[in-house]
């Protein structure tokens, strides 16, 4: 079985920078699993490596589709099966490496899911149904026929909430039956997981840090470039973190200043979040990034681990 190496982490633990110095070192190819940096155009709110950045490492999944286009989890896995295929005939490393705990466990356990099901009708009915009646109304829909389905989705996630409704409608099975049959498929990759973590005050002083630096680096300016290219906050990917509290600010409805305590506030939130997901996954190397003083160590670390794993440096 093919090796794949997976660096997860939760946002702000350096992920980006040791995933590309990593692809240096062992002929590495880079497929993100961040469900922000897959749109284009949005740069500075979704810290996506730039060019200079990048080094010269090929990276995939990045700028991958227009704001105004629906991507999720299904079209993740397919995509990212086909890039591995991929870097794999060229000979080279693929190095999975991103925080969203749903791309990395649709791959690491092969999930299947129902994509062959599609209700436009359905899914019209219910988001008018919750603009009208409250999201809560549609999610107490959810409750009633899946109960763990509901347990793991939040009310407010409306997108998954109809999604949910609508598999169990079509195939009288609840999204959860078909999420746990499916955890019975081997994975399709020899997957070697490498996590990042810091000690929780060390991680959010560094979130607070770069959220400042995206402020300094013109977050304000990307997203009224994007909302004068007619991308407002009903545009999925405008309702990610970084952009709807900017675009709160932008038509008055906050300060500038609100809108930054909002954006650290809850992208801590956000990292608690990764790292409550990330801990279930099995067989994680974890590396206590901010006790290491040396980038290198930290390549040494994985190097030395993914070695042991049967990859060839």
């Amino acid at each position: 079985m093919d090796n794949v190496v997976v660096i997860i982490g939760p946002t702000a633990s350096g992920k980006t920078k040791v995933s590309i110095e990593l692809a240096k070192e062992i002929q590495g190819e880079i497929i993100s699993a961040d469900s922000m940096q897959v749109y284009k155009y949005m740069n500075i709110g979704t810290a996506k490596p730039t060019k200079e950045e990048m080094a010269g490492i090929k990276h995939y999944l990045i700028d991958e589709v227009e704001p105004s286009e629906e991507f999720n989890v299904v079209k993740y896995q397919k995509l990212a099966y086909k890039y591995t295929e991929e870097i794999l005939k060229k000979g080279k490393v693929p190095i999975v490496c991103g925080g969203t705990g749903l791309y990395i466990n649709s791959l690491v356990y092969n999930i299947e899911f129902a994509d062959t099901i599609c209700d436009w009708d359905l899914r019209e009915r219910l988001a008018k149904e919750a603009k009208k009646y409250g999201n809560e109304y549609v999610y107490n829909k959810l409750k009633a026929i899946d109960p763990k389905a509901a347990e793991k989705i939040h009310m407010n996630n409306v997108k998954r909430v109809i999604r949910a409704i609508e598999v169990y409608t079509h195939t009288k099975k609840p999204i959860s039956l078909h999420q746990e049959e499916s955890l019975n498929n081997p994975p399709k990759y020899n997957y070697i997981i490498i996590g990042l973590t810091k000690e929780r005050e060390k991680l959010y002083e560094d979130i607070e840090k770069r959220v400042d630096l995206m402020m300094e680096q013109g977050l304000v300016e990307e997203v009224k470039n994007l909302m004068e290219m007619g991308y407002d906050k009903n545009t999925i990917a405008m309702q990610g973190l970084g952009y709807k509290e900017i675009i709160s600010y932008l038509k008055g409805e906050i300060s500038k200043e609100e809108a930054v305590y909002i954006l650290k506030r809850d992208t801590r939130r956000y990292a608690k979040r990764q790292i409550t997901w990330f801990k279930k996954l099995k067989n994680v190397y974890w590396i206590k990034v901010d006790e290491i003083k040396k980038e290198k160590e930290i390549i040494e670390k994985i190097k030395y681990h993914i070695a042991r794993h049967g990859i060839i440096l």
